[in-house]
């Protein structure tokens, strides 16, 4: 009975130290992510990294501050690696230079956290989510994808608050790259795209093979 008391007491200072209402965090990520282990369509793309996401930084409550612009481009420049064989990575529309391209431009709608004092659990968490607005290098829409991404502690029991967040984090953002990686091609329009641009790909071939046939 001591020592079930002796832990019940553990976890609610710990709830408190690292869950009150009173503590600020102010979190930078800093961790890397492995390289998407993945065989790349032979397709093309322009990401656009626009300097509102490079640099972004979250602030879902007025005592939580989480510099995340620079962890997530990392993240998205290896997911988008294991996704197509030929990419450009640039600040701004005006500066691809790749054509027959998706072009696609990713935005943060929101970022949330709960702490244990708010959700009544030993974790904190993390909500990302994620638009991804896809165009074709002509300007033509293509899709505008919504992509939720979560990340948890695996317990309370850290050094701080600030750490714990950030664990959260990194681990909300590995989902999104997980989640990227395996459900970017079954989005319908996405795969009508890769369908036309597969197409286009072949008449450009065949006309270029006739081209060398009537060659003299």
């Amino acid at each position: 009975m001591l020592t079930i008391t002796m832990k019940s007491f553990a976890a609610l200072f710990a709830l408190f130290i690292l869950g009150g209402c009173s503590s600020s965090a102010s979190v930078q990520l800093t961790g890397d992510f492995p390289k998407v282990l993945a065989k790349p369509k032979p397709l093309s793309a322009a990401v656009v990294f626009e300097p509102s996401f490079a640099t972004y930084i979250a602030q879902p409550n007025a005592k939580t501050v989480i510099d995340m612009g620079a962890a997530q481009v990392r993240l998205l420049r290896n997911a988008f690696a294991g996704l197509f064989g030929r990419l450009e990575f640039v600040g701004s529309r005006e500066e691809i230079t790749i054509d027959n391209a998706m072009v696609i431009i990713p935005s943060v709608r929101e970022v949330q956290v709960s702490t244990p004092s708010e959700n009544y659990q030993n974790v904190f968490e993390v909500w990302i989510k994620y638009n991804l607005d896809l165009e074709s290098t002509a300007g033509e829409s293509i899709d505008s994808w919504f992509m939720p991404a979560y990340g948890k502690t695996p317990d309370a029991f850290m050094a701080s608050k600030s750490d714990a967040i950030e664990q959260a984090a990194i681990s909300a953002l590995r989902d999104a790259g997980a989640k990227l990686t395996l459900d970017f091609y079954r989005i319908p329009s996405v795969n009508n795209w890769v369908t036309e641009e597969q197409e286009r790909a072949r008449q450009a071939s065949l006309q270029q093979s006739d081209k060398s046939e009537v060659s003299p």
